[in-house]
């Protein structure tokens, strides 16, 4: 096992310790995520717990049935206990970039309605500022052209992200994504919602104010706990 992927299951088991019998818990997406579905599938069926998991994305919601976790969609529960997911990059005051793997939507949607939002990432994860990860803006293929022309203007340095040479890649709504550059940006919350406001933009990467705890998988564990006033 390399070193990243021990810092990740080192990660993802501790997160377990979030997660108590009878919770509603929001399944993230990801290679670190995925670990934390199989480590809390094992748990579960070692202790005969009684989990809904809600995920954000088909492939986690197939790798936890086939685990044996229930899975329900968000709509079927009135509230969701704790989301353990991983993120692509985040910053000493929890603030992150996601969606690497096409389910910012969904995860984003997910982290809103949940009670408590923990990540799991590997040392290569934590930046003092965020953008050396690009930025995923997920848009309608209606006009697609358009948003990333708005994209050029704004100098973020767009690139459609491509299933393979000549086709675009979808999220699992049908959407495309947009890549873009934020590591000359200094406003990223400005940035948000500038993004937010563009015509055809269903969501972005930047994942604000939303996290309460990150667990980096180093040899000792580090915790980042969001910080109250």
């Amino acid at each position: 096992m390399s070193h990243q992927k021990e810092e990740k299951a080192r990660a993802a088991l501790k997160a377990l310790e979030e997660v108590q019998d009878g919770m509603v818990v929001g399944l993230g997406t990801g290679s670190t995520a995925a670990v934390f579905i199989e480590a809390l599938a094992a748990k579960v069926n070692d202790q005969n717990w009684q989990i809904t998991g809600v995920a954000t994305s088909k492939r986690s919601a197939e790798l936890a049935q086939s685990l044996g976790l229930t899975v329900k969609d968000i709509d079927e529960v009135s509230a969701i206990d704790v989301t353990i997911d991983g993120a692509d990059e985040v910053d000493p005051e929890l603030n992150g970039i996601k969606g690497g793997g096409a389910a910012l939507l969904y995860e984003k949607v997910v982290a809103l309605r949940s009670k408590k939002n923990v990540w799991v990432v590997d040392q290569s994860k934590a930046h003092d500022l965020l953008g050396t990860f690009p930025l995923p803006v997920e848009v309608i293929e209606f006009g697609a052209q358009q948003v990333y022309l708005t994209l050029a203007e704004l100098n973020l340095r767009p690139k459609f992200r491509m299933k393979n040479e000549s086709e675009r890649a979808k999220t699992d709504s049908g959407h495309n994504i947009i890549d873009v550059r934020i590591d000359q940006v200094d406003d990223k919350k400005a940035l948000a919602k500038t993004l937010k406001a563009i015509t055809g933009v269903v969501e972005h990467g930047l994942f604000l104010d939303i996290c309460d705890k990150v667990i980096i998988g180093t040899d000792p564990i580090q915790t980042l706990v969001k910080k109250t006033t």
